[in-house]
């Protein structure tokens, strides 16, 4: 089979693509994969290093750019419709899945026209623009949530969960601490970063209870990592962690943002996380992401323009001294999970293709 994966921009829609790849290769090594993506996304920088094909297409987003952004997005736009066609007509794919971003539009929309089979991936509770157009014209919709559906009438959806990087963590050394892992995505979370450190102020007298993995983002790691200098913790500070599936088999507790990968890898790992939603996330999909996992019992979600210190401060004390909730939480949190979620995406593909 020869697979086209097109979109990404952010880890949220790139993971869940390499996810579905892997499990396309491991059913048979001849598979073919080709991603389409951009040039400004983070695919261009990710899939080099994981040995996947990337062609780019011109295409940028409409939302939230000014006059001079928005005319330079409408005119990549038959641009990429056309180059669309180019890749293609010279890859010869038997099936392209969307995984969600701009680039992901123009390729479908070749391909439907050509007469492919396609689909979407929608990892998010909440879907984007592109993915609302697109569902009205591919042969499956594959959701995280089910409440999802509600977005897509008529579509053809089915509920596979959103695929992960690791099928299962690694073995680690634990810790005789309750272990705090503190993310905010690649790039950091400025608001996070700063309210732990002002909770962990407040926390001084666990300090031999407690220890902390902080994943900061380069801007503020300079800050951040002076801060816990002055801390009385036992701590992992860096910009940026390689290998997350250790850093999450370690945690007893998260604090993160909401994005769909990230709720994804809570779930099918069985982690108790305080989520904090980004508030500038298109359409607000983080915080409908952070509410489905806290009405199942699956998380708490303090919302950004909530969070302060001493909030933290209260939740983290509460969880350290309660882990009957944390086991409560971790428990609900693991059977939302949907480990074989790659694995259903490449068997309605197979289906497909076949008929």
């Amino acid at each position: 089979m020869r697979v086209i994966l097109a979109g990404g921009g952010t880890g949220g829609h790139l993971f869940p693509g390499l996810a579905v790849a892997r499990e396309f290769q491991r059913r048979d090594p001849m598979t073919e994969i080709l991603f389409v993506g951009s040039q400004q996304g983070i695919e261009a920088r990710v899939l080099p290093r994981e040995g996947f094909a990337l062609e780019t297409i011109p295409v940028r987003g409409l939302k939230g750019r000014g006059i001079r952004g928005m005319l330079d997005a409408l005119y990549g736009v038959p641009a990429s419709l056309l180059r669309s066609f180019g890749i293609i007509r010279e890859f010869h794919p038997s099936f392209i899945i969307g995984l969600g971003g701009y680039a992901s539009g123009p390729v479908l929309l070749a391909g439907k026209l050509k007469g492919i089979r396609c689909a979407i991936m929608e990892q998010n509770l909440r879907p984007g623009f592109t993915n609302k157009i697109l569902a009205r014209w591919v042969d499956r919709v594959f959701t995280t949530y089910t409440e999802s559906a509600s977005y897509f009438p008529g579509a053809r959806v089915v509920e596979t969960g959103n695929p992960v990087r690791w099928q299962k963590l690694p073995e680690v050394e634990k810790r005789n601490k309750f272990t705090l892992f503190v993310f905010g995505g690649s790039g950091g979370a400025r608001r996070i970063n700063f309210a732990v450190v002002e909770a962990l102020k407040q926390l001084a007298d666990l300090k031999s209870d407690l220890f902390i993995v902080h994943q900061t983002g380069q801007g503020d790691y300079v800050a951040i990592k002076d801060a816990y200098a002055a801390l009385p913790f036992e701590s992992e500070v860096t910009p940026f962690i390689e290998r997350m599936d250790e850093a999450f088999a370690s945690a007893d507790l998260v604090i993160c943002r909401a994005g769909a990968s990230t709720v994804a890898e809570l779930t099918v790992f069985g982690k108790a996380a305080i989520l904090v939603p980004f508030p500038y996330a298109i359409y607000d999909h983080q915080r409908g992401n952070a509410q489905a996992l806290q009405e199942r019992g699956a998380a708490e979600m303090i919302l950004d323009q909530e969070l302060r210190g001493e909030l933290l401060a209260q939740r983290i004390r509460s969880y350290l001294f309660d882990r009957g909730r944390i086991q409560k939480m971790a428990a609900a949190a693991r059977a939302l999970g949907r480990p074989d979620a790659a694995a259903r995406i490449v068997d309605e593909c197979y289906a497909l293709a076949d008929g």
